[in-house]
């Protein structure tokens, strides 16, 4: 059992990375990744919302829907899932820390629909994983969404008093980056299949 909780980990971390296996998620990757506060900030709330997302989500499919025959509603249910708990996470953020709610931004409030957030109920009711198997999920993928995060904050800052030639500047740079590292991510795939 724990051996199966470690390759859903480090395989939806790693391996299958959402951001750099995936090209999922690119929306909030490019927007949060220019500077490492904000980066460390959307990390911290994308994998708590992921995680607690995967959570009632899958207590919600596996207890009332799959019982009432109301699996074709999942993608509906899990969005309105998502949308409460991003609103909740959005008002205790602005109490809480103000100086990076305002640094997040609209950023905040499209976590309700990213694709990853929604990814992690979907697959796991697909793959029809146990709870915990979800909430593993939910964490490594928030890993490897951190991880991906914190590589091109820190790539990108460091490029910010780089010599770059004026048609590569902002944008370009980020997307040749951005190839670049998933190159590199691609040397995982193979290592567990899952």
């Amino acid at each position: 059992m724990l051996k199966d909780l470690a390759t859903i980990f480090v395989a939806s971390a790693i391996i299958n990375n959402f951001v750099f296996s995936r090209y999922l998620g690119l929306c909030i990757f490019f927007g949060v990744s220019k500077k490492m506060e904000t980066a460390v900030g959307m990390s911290m709330t994308f994998t708590a919302v992921m995680v607690i997302s995967a959570a009632l989500s899958w207590l919600v499919y596996n207890l009332l829907m799959l019982p009432m025959h109301l699996g074709f509603l999942k993608i509906v249910v899990f969005i309105g899932i998502v949308a409460g708990f991003v609103q909740g996470a959005d008002t205790v953020l602005k109490k809480v820390n103000p100086a990076l709610y305002h640094k997040l931004g609209i950023y905040l409030m499209l976590i309700t629909t990213n694709c990853i957030i929604l990814a992690v109920p979907v697959i796991n009711a697909d793959e029809k994983y146990n709870f915990l198997q979800s909430i593993t999920l939910g964490l490594g993928s928030g890993a490897g969404f951190s991880l991906a995060l914190v590589i091109m904050a820190s790539i990108r800052e460091k490029l910010e008093l780089a010599n770059i030639p004026k048609p590569f500047q902002g944008m370009p740079i980020a997307f040749i980056v951005t190839g670049l590292i998933a190159l590199a991510f691609l040397g995982f795939s193979g290592l567990i299949a899952v």
